[in-house]
């Protein structure tokens, strides 16, 4: 049973889950749309979303709406890191 748990949790999120996520992301960050500083509720959900489930919705038309590097100094300002050259959607870390 601990192997089959084990099994699952490596598995990453499904895709319930990552639109569940996302939903609380955007939720939790829309003051961040209307150029406020992140709250900490926003933060909190910054640091332990998924990023396989926030970067799949990231496509070129949402890209060109985003300031990329707002958005990765959000993301590094509310204590998470990205490598260099990290792609995240149609944004690529540079």
């Amino acid at each position: 049973m601990l192997m089959v748990s084990m099994a699952m949790a490596s598995a990453g999120p499904s895709a319930s889950q990552c639109k569940k996520e996302r939903r609380l992301a955007v939720n939790a960050c829309k003051s961040v749309l209307y150029g406020r500083l992140p709250s900490p509720l926003c933060c909190q959900r910054i640091r332990v979303s998924h990023v396989k489930c926030i970067c799949s919705v990231v496509t070129p038309k949402l890209a060109a709406l985003v300031n990329a590097n707002r958005f990765i100094k959000l993301i590094e300002g509310c204590g998470r890191r990205l490598p260099h050259h990290f792609k995240c959607g149609s944004i690529t870390v540079p």
